[in-house]
C-alpha cells in the first residue's frame, strides 16, 4: 500500500470500530456457521489511486461500496411495505397489521383521485375512489389513517406527487397534533414530478409550476422539518414503463440534475438541501446488473454533486436509496412463482447497498394484497435480514471482476444518453419534446418482441406453463365506504367555517400569482379543513392543467 492510502486505511479501520460500538441493534463480532470470523469490509492487498478513485471505503467517496462505513452490520434497511386501499380507517388498520409482523416504516399509497387533486364526490374520482390507494380528502382523513399510530416513532413514505405540497401539510398538522415537535418529524415525499410527464401520468400542473412547487417544499422542509425528506427521485416507475436499467439511471439523474439547478436558482444554498435528498429504484430479474446499477448510482451521484455543484458537505454527496422489487415482473400466471423473483430481487437490493426496501405480494399482478400475502412479502425481507448472513459483510461482491466490469460499464452507458440529454437543454426539454418517453416506448416494445418469439423466457408465461392454474383470491374494494366517505366529506363542508377557508384559498392563489412559498398558505387552508380538491383547484386557476401534447 502507498502510505497515504495505508493512513486512510488506518483512520477508515478507527471509524469502523467507533460505530460498532455506538450501534447497539446488533452485535460486535461476527462469525459464519463454521465459526469463521468475518471481517466488515474486505479490500484487495494493493489500495492504489485507481481503486480510491473508483471505489474507495464505505461510507467515503465516492461511495461504490455504500453511504456507511458499517452499512448493516450497524443498522439494517428500513422494511417498508407500500400499503393503502380503501378508506383511511381500512388502511390504518394494514399499517398497525403490518408493524406488529415487524414492518419498520410505513409507505403510503394514495388513490388516484388524490394523487391528481380531485375529492372523492368530484365527477372526475367516480369509480376510482380508494380503488389503487387510500382516499384522503381532507385533513380528517389523515387524522384517520395515523390514528394510534405515534408519527415521532415511524417514519413515513407517501408516493405522492402533483398535490405533494397538500399531503406533506396535512401530514405535518396531524403530528403536530399528536404533540410531536417539527424536527422529530421523519420521512419522505416523493415529489419527483418529471417522471410523470414521462411514465407515470399523474401530473396536474405544467412543469415550471410544478418545479416552482418542488422548490418551495425543498425551502420549507429545510427551514421547519429538517430531519423529513422533501423528494425522492424515482427511477423505479421509468423501468416499469419498459425502460432499461441503464435509461433508468441516466433519466433519473438527469431529472435529479435539474430539480438541484431549479433550487439554486431560487437561491436556496445547495449544502441546505442535498443531504435530504432521496432516490427510489426499481430492482429487476437481472441480479448483477441490479447490484451493479446501484454502486454506479452511488458513484455517478457523488461525482455530480461534489464535483459539478461543488457541494462541500460530505452528505450531499451521498445517493440515499430506496428501492422496490419489479412490479412489471410478476405474473398472473402460476402467482406463486412471483415468491422466487420478490426474493432474488430483493437480495439483489440488499448487496446493492439500499437503505430501505419493499418487497411486492405475490397476488400483486392481479390485484391488491391479501394480509397473508404482504405478510409474505415482508417476511422475505426479514429471512434475508436474518438468516443468510449478506448483511454482515459491507459489500460482499465488491472487488469482483464481473460487478466491477458491470458498474464501470453501467456508468459508461448511462453518461452517453446524460449527455445527449444535456445537449438537449437538460431533462425538462428532454421531457417536453418527449425524448424520454420514446426512449422508454422503444424498449419496452423491442422487450415485448424478445417475449413473444421465446428470445427471454417467462417461466409459467412463455414457457413452462403446464399444469392446473394457480388460483388467486382477489381482494375487493368495499363500494359503500365510497358513500360513507363521501358523506363525511360533506359533512366537513357544513362544519366547518366557510368564510376562513374562503380567505385561505384565496391567499393560496395570491402566493401562487405572487411567487411566494406555497407552503405557508396551503398549511392554513389545511387547518381550517379545506379538502384537496379545493386546494388544487385554486392552484388550477393559476397555473393551468398540463395535457400529454405538452400544452396548458
Amino acid at each position: 500500500m502507498i502510505d497515504e492510502y495505508k493512513q486512510s486505511y488506518r483512520k477508515w479501520q478507527e471509524q469502523i470500530r467507533k460505530q460498532i460500538f455506538k450501534q447497539s441493534e446488533r452485535k460486535v463480532a461476527f462469525y459464519t456457521s463454521s465459526k469463521i470470523p468475518l471481517e466488515c469490509t474486505y479490500f484487495p492487498e494493493k489500495i492504489d489511486e485507481n481503486y480510491m478513485g473508483r471505489l474507495g471505503f464505505p461510507g467515503d467517496f465516492p461511495f461504490t461500496r455504500g453511504i456507511r462505513a458499517t452499512m448493516y452490520r450497524g443498522k439494517r434497511w428500513t422494511m417498508r411495505q407500500y400499503a393503502g386501499s380503501g378508506s383511511a380507517k381500512e388502511t390504518n388498520e394494514r399499517f398497525r397489521f403490518l408493524t406488529d409482523q415487524g414492518q419498520t416504516g410505513l409507505s403510503v399509497a394514495f388513490d388516484l383521485p388524490t394523487q391528481i387533486g380531485y375529492d372523492s364526490d368530484d365527477i372526475m374520482a367516480l369509480g376510482e375512489v380508494g380503488k389503487v390507494g387510500v382516499a384522503i380528502d381532507s385533513l380528517e382523513d389523515m387524522e384517520i389513517l395515523f390514528d394510534h399510530i405515534s408519527l415521532d416513532k415511524v417514519s413515513t413514505s407517501m408516493t405522492i406527487n402533483a398535490p405533494a405540497t397538500v399531503l406533506l401539510a396535512m401530514y405535518i398538522i396531524v403530528a403536530e397534533k399528536q404533540g410531536v415537535k417539527k424536527d422529530q418529524i421523519r420521512g419522505t415525499i416523493q415529489n419527483d414530478i418529471l417522471k410523470e410527464y414521462v411514465a407515470r401520468g399523474t401530473y396536474i400542473y405544467p412543469p415550471k409550476a410544478s418545479m416552482r412547487l418542488i422548490t418551495d417544499i425543498f425551502e420549507y422542509c429545510s427551514d421547519h422539518v429538517p430531519a423529513f425528506h422533501p423528494i425522492s427521485i424515482s427511477g423505479y416507475h421509468f423501468r416499469e414503463a419498459g425502460s432499461t436499467a441503464v435509461q433508468e439511471l441516466a433519466f433519473t439523474l438527469s431529472n435529479a440534475i435539474a430539480y438541484v439547478e431549479t433550487a439554486l436558482e431560487s437561491g436556496i444554498d445547495i449544502d441546505k438541501f442535498a443531504p435530504r435528498i432521496t432516490f427510489f429504484f426499481n430492482v429487476h430479474n437481472e441480479l448483477f446488473e441490479e447490484i451493479a446499477k446501484l454502486r454506479a448510482a452511488r458513484r455517478m451521484w457523488a461525482k455530480i454533486m461534489r464535483n459539478v455543484f461543488l457541494a462541500q458537505n460530505p452528505k450531499s454527496w451521498q445517493m440515499r436509496l430506496h428501492t422496490q422489487v419489479a412490479g412489471s415482473t410478476l405474473t398472473a400466471n402460476q402467482p406463486e412463482n412471483n415468491v422466487v423473483r420478490v426474493c432474488l430481487q430483493a437480495l439483489a437490493a440488499v448487496l446493492g447497498g439500499t437503505q430501505s426496501l419493499h418487497t411486492n405480494a405475490q397476488d400483486e399482478a392481479v390485484s391488491l394484497p391479501t394480509e397473508d400475502s404482504a405478510s409474505m412479502a415482508l417476511r422475505t425481507q426479514q429471512i434475508i435480514a436474518h438468516e443468510t448472513g449478506v448483511s454482515d459483510t459491507v459489500d460482499p461482491l465488491g472487488g469482483s471482476y464481473f460487478i466491477e466490469a458491470l458498474t464501470d460499464n453501467l456508468e459508461t452507458e448511462t453518461r452517453k444518453y446524460m449527455d445527449r440529454i444535456e445537449e438537449m437543454g437538460g431533462a425538462v426539454a428532454a421531457v417536453e419534446n418527449q425524448y424520454m418517453q420514446r426512449e422508454i416506448h422503444r424498449s419496452a416494445y423491442e422487450t415485448q418482441q424478445r417475449l413473444e418469439n421465446g428470445e427471454d423466457i417467462v417461466v409459467g408465461v412463455n414457457k413452462f406453463n403446464g399444469g392446473d392454474e394457480q388460483k388467486t383470491r382477489i381482494p375487493k374494494v368495499d363500494e359503500e365506504f365510497v358513500i360513507d366517505q363521501n358523506k363525511r366529506l360533506q359533512q366537513i363542508r357544513k362544519q366547518r367555517d366557510q368564510e376562513k377557508v374562503n380567505i385561505c384559498l384565496n391567499n393560496i392563489k395570491h402566493s401562487a400569482k405572487a411567487m411566494d412559498n406555497i407552503m405557508y398558505p396551503i398549511m392554513e387552508a389545511v387547518k381550517e379543513y379545506a379538502t384537496i380538491g379545493e386546494i388544487c383547484n385554486a392552484l388550477r386557476d393559476v397555473f393551468g392543467e398540463y395535457n400529454n401534447s405538452g400544452g396548458e
